[in-house]
């Protein structure tokens, strides 16, 4: 009988693990994408959304007839949608709600009265500092700086400097401006980095240049260089850093992104005023950690992180041309979620072209479709965004009850366990702090719960470890007495 419940229960479990394989990732109702995260180990794994696809809009939802390619969207600080229109040449302002459009740029008026129209414009950015729109008018070469009105400021055209090869045409693609009124241009045919303007259009050189991506044909060349002549390395051609696609600036950083499918080096960037990369010795990856295979294409497909958009909360969300995802990460680059797909449904896209986010939402422009995609939080992703906003923010222990609320919901969150790990570390229950760092395979706090749990063992124990440290070595010192009083007793019976 015993035999039989064993085999019983053998074929239960096994058929249990083979649903569990067989069950695909969770996907919210009416959503084309799965949800997933990845584990300790890099392996994708079923996990709650945190955002779900609410609608899509259109240019005939918002009263001006249909989009045609637009290429970019922008939230001002007055609760507006900016769309560059690009294959109408126009920007669409459109209000919070994303319901009608309450103006449309076509023209505009120059410094001496004339007018002049917009061609393919690409991006658009508006300044909370001075409230001035920044176009990226891409087919006439140049960036627009004008008010709310419609009336240029300043119009930045191709530079005529040594620094600028006079070569290549200007092709702007994205812009944005700083505090200082700064401007950055992202160029379609420049890989040496944004254009940077001075408040007065004046050009001051190129910031934030990616890397060179060593791979091993670069460093073998390098090394024959070494040992070549100055002939052979000047016919030698040239490795170029991959150019920057998108970009976003949060109070003193710029980020950036590529779009190259083949750059692991810079893919995602924050640079400080110096231009320095404050993530260039972090250990992240961006986008899928492993290249997904397209059964329509028959190819895998890696990533290609096409733009970037920095919340209010602090949350990096990146844009991934070749699979039609979010990537959501917190200001430490810890993955949060994965929304999206490439998929004709709502919540999928043709060609994700731009990225933008408003509160608990998420704007994605499809350049195809010729739409904008609207994601709403679901109630999981709120709790994991208070949980990461409180952490974040240093409050530790008060993000241990959310946390928990996490893990309640989605026992595979690894997230999660890092956060609860540093509360308790802070907290001082160490022990635990252990457990849960193990689990999220969190070396740096594992290891700082183990000096406080082994302090903390010595502190408590330290009488017994004192008169046991002290009775073995009076045990010892007896031994030794003993061994020699021995000894020398043989060597007198000897003699």
């Amino acid at each position: 009988m015993k035999t039989k419940l064993k085999k019983t229960a053998a074929a239960v479990f096994a058929l249990a693990a083979l649903a569990t394989e067989l069950i695909p990732f969770t996907a919210a109702a009416g959503d084309p994408f799965e949800s997933y995260n990845y584990d300790r180990w890099g392996e994708a794994i079923p996990s709650q959304a945190g955002y779900t696809a609410e609608r899509s809009v259109s240019g005939f939802d918002l009263g001006v007839g249909a989009l045609d390619s637009p290429g970019d969207i922008f939230f001002d600080s007055e609760n507006n949608f900016y769309i560059a229109d690009t294959g109408n040449d126009r920007i669409i302002v459109a209000d919070e709600q994303l319901s009608e459009a309450v103006r449309v740029y076509d023209s505009f008026t120059m410094p001496d009265g004339s007018e002049t129209r917009l061609s393919k414009p690409a991006g658009v950015f508006v300044s909370a500092e001075n409230g001035y729109i920044y176009i990226a008018d891409s087919e006439n070469g140049r960036v627009l700086v004008s008010d709310r009105e419609g009336n240029v400021i300043r119009e930045i055209t191709k530079p005529e400097s040594e620094v600028y090869d006079q070569k290549r045409t200007f092709l702007p693609q994205r812009v944005i401006a700083d505090k200082a009124g700064n401007v950055y241009v992202v160029l379609g045919n420049i890989t040496t980095g944004a254009a940077m303007f001075g408040p007065d259009g004046s050009f001051t050189g190129f910031y934030g240049a990616n890397r060179v991506e060593p791979t091993a044909k670069i460093i073998r060349n390098h090394i024959a260089d070494l040992f070549s002549s100055e002939k052979k390395k000047a016919s030698r051609t040239r490795t170029v850093p991959t150019g920057i696609t998108g970009f976003d600036i949060e109070g003193d950083f710029i980020f950036t992104c590529t779009s190259s499918s083949t750059q692991t080096t810079d893919t995602v960037k924050k640079l400080n005023a110096a231009g320095k990369n404050i993530f260039a010795d972090l250990r992240a990856d961006f986008g899928d950690i492993k290249p997904v295979y397209d059964t329509a294409q028959k190819k895998l497909l890696t990533p290609a992180i096409v733009d970037i958009d920095i919340a209010e909360d602090g949350n990096i969300n990146c844009l991934d041309l070749t699979t039609g995802r979010i990537f959501q990460y917190d200001e430490d680059c810890n993955l949060l979620f994965i929304t999206g797909a490439s998929a004709k449904q709502t919540g999928g896209f043709d060609h994700a072209a731009a990225l933008e986010s408003a509160g608990d939402r998420l704007y994605v422009v499809d350049s195809v479709k010729d739409t904008v995609t609207v994601f709403r939080e679901t109630s999981f992703g709120s709790i994991v965004h208070e949980a990461a906003a409180l952490y974040n923010a240093g409050y530790y222990e008060e993000a241990l009850g959310p946390w928990q609320e996490v893990l309640k919901r989605d026992g595979n969150y690894r997230r999660a366990y890092v956060g609860v790990a540093s509360a308790l570390l802070r907290k001082g229950e160490y022990r635990e702090s252990m457990r849960y760092a193990k689990l999220a395979d969190a070396g740096d706090i594992y290891n700082k719960a183990f000096e406080g749990y082994r302090r903390e063992f010595l502190d408590r124990h330290f009488s017994t470890i004192a008169a046991a440290a002290a009775a073995l070595a009076a045990a010892l010192i007896l031994a030794g007495r003993y061994r020699r009083k021995k000894r020398k007793g043989k060597e007198e019976k000897q003699q």
